[in-house]
């Protein structure tokens, strides 16, 4: 028998044998189960409900709506069960604006750093496993927003995840949605007067959160579009706890 004729038969015995495997692989994938009905129901146990969602509203005034006018105050707040906390020495200033329809909070006339919050009244909340706050916001120049904490024992943390606008050269920053993760970023305690970051806390208690919310540690910049941010509505999904 020839060499060629034997190269030859080799060679269709190794494609053959290729053909076996590919098909004995597929039938193998074609026979591996997918994810169960009851996997999937676990899946979707495991993300906390929509605890609140809080998309501001102008407070009361007479006469001309002002920036006086446009102060934030507990009556910006839509949710009866929530309370409104402000900290930083120019907190106050503060504005409840219009943007795109919506109303938000806007940073562009404090003279200080400031944090704002919410306060579930009648529960602590759970920032643990799959927790995540979502939420519109816009930033404009080198301003960013961080998220806040303020736990049980009333210690306030602000996190290292920073959320800020796409930013073009001369253009407005746009409003973005984004998420916020609790479990992933590191945490530092923000002096309530002050609002300015001091030692890192590690392995903070997240399960019982009093009041959460975001910080800008730079004071705005003014009307138009100079360094301010803006924090439309907030939703927050998470756990809850008795207090």
């Amino acid at each position: 028998m020839s060499s060629a004729f034997i190269g030859r038969g080799r060679a269709l015995s190794a494609v053959l044998l290729g053909i076996a495997l590919a098909g004995s692989a597929g039938t193998a994938l074609a026979q591996r189960p997918g994810p169960s009905a009851a996997d999937i129901r676990d899946e979707t146990t495991l993300r906390p409900p929509l605890l609140f969602r809080e998309p501001w509203q102008q407070p009361p005034f007479t006469g001309r709506l002002d920036d006086h006018a446009r102060r934030i105050t507990q009556a910006a707040v839509t949710n009866a069960n929530l309370a409104l906390h402000l900290y930083g020495e120019d907190a106050g200033a503060v504005e409840v604006y219009t943007h795109e329809g919506r109303y938000d909070l806007w940073t562009g006339l404090t003279r200080s750093p400031v944090a704002v919050t919410l306060e579930d009244k009648g529960v602590y909340v759970d920032l643990t496993g799959r927790a995540r706050l979502r939420w519109m916001t816009r930033t404009e120049n080198l301003h960013v927003l961080h998220p806040v904490v303020k736990l049980a024992d009333g210690t306030l943390l602000a996190g290292s995840q920073t959320i800020s606008s796409p930013q073009v050269p001369g253009e407005a920053g746009d409003f973005v949605v984004s998420e916020v993760t609790f479990d992933d970023q590191r945490w530092f305690t923000l002096d309530p007067a002050r609002v300015v970051v001091t030692r890192e806390v590690l392995h903070p208690d997240l399960s019982r959160v009093e009041e959460i919310g975001f910080v800008d540690l730079m004071p705005g910049g003014g009307h138009g579009f100079d360094g301010c941010s803006n924090v439309s509505w907030i939703e927050l999904y998470a756990g809850t706890h008795p207090r």
